[in-house]
């Protein structure tokens, strides 16, 4: 087996792991969440896939910062003992929220074009800047945080049918099933 099929379904089974996790709301779904970018690193690089593997880096420190958020961050009058409660994506947050993300998709993009040999360009930036606000709102623990990975899911998927690593394909086709129900789940679990 080569080494790019072997990350890919190493990742695969990582990033299942990672689902059943944050469908949960476990806080646990942070360790899932250092391991699989991780593993994503070696397999993007290797696919020609810059911006996920800048990513993935990205990933990796974010996950830190989101079991802090999870764990410790929590709003005023909220008991220490007990997790961040799952909350609606504040209106004061959406347009900066949409600005956030056109700098940096503008920005990738610009940086995969004239710094990498990507053959994917506008594709790979936008997932990178959607995850990128998406990370941040998981963290945050909105519930709407599950469309955001819903878009990013579904293009992700068949970016990765087009570059040819089909395990981590999948389980972005199974993502985008599971950001349905994930969403649905976390609005009944306000």
């Amino acid at each position: 087996m080569d080494t790019l099929r072997f990350l890919d379904i190493l990742g695969f089974v990582v990033g299942i792991i990672y689902l059943i996790l944050e469908y949960k709301a476990s806080i646990w779904l942070w360790l899932a969440s250092i391991i699989m970018p991780a593993v994503d690193m070696f397999l993007y690089y290797n696919a020609g896939l810059y911006a996920d593997f800048g990513m993935a880096i990205y990933y990796c420190v974010a996950a830190v910062y989101g079991f802090l958020a999870w764990k410790f961050f929590k709003p005023k009058g909220q008991e220490k003992t007990t997790e961040r409660p799952i909350t609606r994506y504040k209106k004061s947050h959406i347009l900066p929220s949409i600005l956030a993300f056109a700098v940096l998709w503008v920005g990738i993009w610009w940086i995969l074009v004239t710094f990498t040999n990507s053959t994917v360009p506008v594709a790979d930036s936008f997932t990178t800047a959607l995850s990128i606000v998406a990370l941040w709102a998981l963290a945050q623990k909105y519930a709407e945080q599950w469309l955001l990975w819903l878009v990013v899911d579904l293009v992700c998927c068949i970016l990765y049918i087009y570059k040819g690593i089909p395990f981590k394909a999948a389980i972005y086709g199974l993502y985008t099933v599971v950001a349905v129900l994930g969403y649905r789940k976390w609005l009944r679990m306000i």
